[in-house]
């Protein structure tokens, strides 16, 4: 190793922002582990829920309030994170932010097929990156829907998401 190649690398002129978009209804152990290393990654992170205030979503189980609070609550170990809702295109919420990124957890190759076509056209819109993190593989068959449909048939999903999540399901889901 050169004397070069140690040398530490130059300080950032500016802080970095990062968007995690996501509907999270609800939020998963999975996305806590992207929001962590998203964390280590930038030094600020906004997990940012899309809603629609104005056109109700019958197909959520959360509202976007308590989505919101399940969010913050999930993150409140992580100092650099905050949990905002956002409406509209996904880059323009990136842009208004100054961020230099959105993350985008990836569990394989379908949601890979599916993000790829996304991250090319809000690149080409507003020039912003998308970073693909993959999934810990302890989390990669898990999804807010398979969560969702486990616990309404009484399944045990205690491993998969936070404790206040699965309260929060219970009481939801009748469970």
């Amino acid at each position: 190793m050169t004397q070069e190649s140690r040398r530490p690398a130059a300080p950032r002129p500016e802080a970095t922002r990062a968007v995690c978009p996501g509907s999270f209804d609800p939020v998963t152990l999975g996305h806590v582990d992207i929001f962590e290393r998203s964390a280590r990654l930038f030094d600020e992170v906004v997990v940012a829920i899309g809603v629609n205030r104005a056109k109700p979503s019958s197909s959520r189980l959360f509202g976007p309030d308590e989505r919101l609070d399940l969010l913050r609550t999930a993150t409140e170990h992580l100092p650099n994170v905050r949990v905002e809702e956002f409406d509209g295109l996904i880059v323009d919420y990136a842009r208004s932010l100054d961020a230099v990124a959105i993350v985008k957890g990836i569990r394989g190759v379908t949601d890979y097929e599916y993000e790829m076509p996304m991250a090319g056209m809000n690149r080409h819109l507003t020039g912003i990156d998308t970073v693909f993190l993959t999934t810990d593989p302890a989390y990669q068959f898990v999804s807010s829907s398979l969560v969702k449909e486990v616990v309404s048939m009484g399944g045990d999903v205690s491993a998969l998401v936070p404790p206040h999540v699965l309260r929060a399901l219970g009481a939801k889901l009748g469970r």
